[in-house]
């Protein structure tokens, strides 16, 4: 199969702009929120896994690829797997002094990731992870003098966050403290869902090359008076709805982000 998907055109934008830091922090953010699919050596048991190594250049690297179909080119067939979210892969190899190969001989977008890479991005990813604070809205107003580069990497993010919530609103606001800001307003977002979609606004940021960034996150229902006034202002982001899948969300090892995935 030969369609695009987006872990490709993030290696491509990066492969014709090799000096320009956005594009590549931009690979790296879409590799951490793919779903991936990981080489076993057997099929996975509880939340172990047991991933093939290969030997390159004395170098152990584990493989993993964002189709099923890619993976099974490269394997010559059916092949034991487990789909992860790319962090888990990340938080899981960081540790084990392991390289990542994605997508290798399959697909434009193959490449090595040396450890030092890997351990790289599991570091960034837990930089980001965002703290809950109690704050009270007095208004909000239009979003104004955000980057296309954030607002675009927002989207991209909300889009892969297929069947979390129904959509979201970009607003300026300003606090009963006086501080103003911008904050994303997430409606209906499916219970426990939350620190989720939380933590994916937090890699945009940190993945977006701005230093001292900040977004808000807020939730709120379909009926509250709020989401209403986050409408009239606010930049809207449809969330796509969830595909029918062969297994439930979050079944296999490394899909819930909360329980990791072993290595065995």
């Amino acid at each position: 199969m030969t369609n695009t998907t987006t872990l490709d055109a993030a290696h491509a934008a990066m492969q014709a702009a090799p000096d320009d830091t956005t594009v590549r922090l931009r690979f790296y953010e879409t590799l951490a929120a793919s779903e991936l699919f990981l080489l076993l050596e057997d099929a996975a048991t509880g939340d172990t896994v047991t991933p093939r190594v290969f030997d390159v250049e004395g170098q152990g690297y584990v493989l993993v690829f964002d189709r099923e179909d890619r993976l099974a080119e490269f394997a010559g067939g059916p092949a034991p797997y487990a789909a992860l979210a790319g962090r888990a892969v990340a938080d899981m190899l960081a540790s084990e002094a392991l390289g990542l190969g994605v997508n290798l001989e399959v697909a434009p977008s193959s490449i090595l990731l040396p450890p030092d890479a890997v351990a790289w991005l599991s570091e960034t990813l837990a930089s980001g992870t965002p703290d809950e604070v109690e704050a009270k809205a007095q208004s909000f107003h239009a979003p104004a003098g955000l980057p296309d580069s954030l607002l675009q990497g927002l989207d991209a993010r909300l889009a892969s966050a297929a069947g979390l919530a129904d959509l979201a609103y970009l607003v300026g606001v300003t606090y009963d403290s006086g501080a103003k800001g911008h904050m994303l307003g997430i409606v209906d977002a499916v219970p426990g869902a939350e620190g989720a979609l939380a933590r994916a606004v937090g890699d945009v940021l940190n993945f977006s090359g701005l230093e001292a960034a900040a977004l808000d996150v807020g939730f709120f229902s379909a009926s509250d008076p709020v989401a209403a006034r986050l409408a009239r202002v606010g930049l809207r982001f449809d969330l796509p709805k969830p595909q029918s899948r062969d297994h439930a969300p979050g079944a296999n090892p490394g899909m819930n982000p909360d329980r990791p995935p072993r290595l065995k």
